[in-house]
């Protein structure tokens, strides 16, 4: 009896997490066809500006055939047009791509979102009032509590990139353009100059804009399989953080179902950013193993490493919420994940996932 109420309180927050998750999943909906309107919206308003630029461009040629035939003010002027034109083309475009690729992020937390849900609700069912079951209940409660902690800090990390990068360059940009537009009229030659500049800034931006949505999710992923998309997210690891970085792949590559190829990913994605933040190292080694029914992955590197049992404590946050909650996604689908290191001797992961025929 003096359990009881534990189990109770158990199951209750346990439904308080299904009831969150269902308003979350539902919210993201709305979410969802609040941005297809807009890509509609805003697609409608790039072929406007597309055929505005069009007819702009042509009469630019004809003003360059003749240019004797028309005054000075008017192809000033022309041209003025022709500049504002090609720009609210480019941002307009620039705002389709940038929904699109919310959308289709947004697309994949809903999908997560529906798959916590279902976890909350099979575990709710699965308990009922039985008391034999409340310690895995606890245990699976705990494991989508921190879960949900996990997706609630990469969320955050996430808008703090944003802010910091994407944002900003874009923010950075309209006020080059406002300096551009102002200068046309009074020196032209610094307009030029100006942009020139606007021009590799948004070259740069979309750089930007592109690391990002991959870091929210590799849509060649989809396309492409994971040992093309790792051998791509491993180049360009390598040129961003200087480490040198090898892939090597056994075994007939294949395709899998994508939740089991999303987690291989995410694993290794993470196991990589622990190396960039933590690890000093020189050299990383990323293994894949292909199978029929069964894949596997080691991450390997000879930085500084770490105490495994320090590192994975609960007064650790960020490396719980980091390696554990990979651990435990790995775990939700059969497989299995281990972690070794110490001081001085780099780090080795590896993973294995049984593969469930669909």
């Amino acid at each position: 009896m003096p359990e009881a109420p534990t189990t109770g309180s158990s199951q209750e927050r346990l439904q308080a997490l299904a009831d969150e998750s269902r308003k979350e999943y539902e919210r993201a909906q709305r979410e969802l066809k609040e941005i297809d309107v807009l890509i509609r919206q805003s697609t409608r308003e790039v072929d406007k500006h597309a055929q505005r630029s069009t007819q702009v461009d042509q009469q630019l040629r004809q003003m360059e055939a003749n240019l004797e035939s028309y005054p000075r003010e008017e192809i000033k002027a022309t041209y003025a047009t022709a500049q504002e034109v090609q720009m609210r083309l480019f941002m307009m475009r620039n705002q389709v791509e940038q929904l699109q690729g919310k959308q289709e992020n947004l697309t994949r937390y809903c999908q997560q979102a529906r798959r916590v849900l279902e976890v909350a609700q099979q575990v709710l069912q699965e308990t009922g009032d039985s008391q034999p079951k409340a310690s895995g209940e606890a245990s699976s409660k705990g494991s989508i509590i921190r879960i949900i902690e996990a997706q609630e800090e990469e969320r955050q990390r996430l808008a703090r990139q944003m802010h910091d990068g994407p944002a900003q360059a874009l923010t950075n940009l309209i006020l080059q353009a406002e300096v551009c537009a102002r200068l046309l009229d009074s020196d032209p030659t610094q307009a030029r100059a100006e942009l020139s500049n606007l021009k590799n800034a948004v070259t740069i931006t979309f750089q930007k804009t592109r690391d990002f949505i991959v870091a929210l999710r590799p849509m060649m992923l989809d396309d492409l399989g994971l040992l093309t998309t790792l051998r791509r997210y491993v180049e360009s690891f390598e040129k961003k953080t200087g480490v040198a970085t090898a892939l090597a792949a056994t075994g007939q590559e294949q395709r899998y179902p994508p939740y089991y190829e999303t987690t291989v990913f995410r694993v290794i994605q993470e196991a990589l950013n622990n190396v960039e933040r933590h690890a000093n190292a020189s050299h990383v080694r990323v293994g894949l193993d292909f199978q029929e029914r069964q894949i596997s992955a080691t991450v390997e590197d000879d930085g500084g490493g770490f105490d495994v049992a320090a590192a994975t404590s609960p007064g650790q946050r960020g490396a719980t919420l980091g390696l554990m909650s990979m651990r435990e996604r790995v775990e939700m689908l059969g497989g299995a994940f281990a972690l070794e290191s110490s001081v001085g001797r780099g780090a080795r992961l590896k993973l294995t996932l049984p593969i469930e025929p669909q």
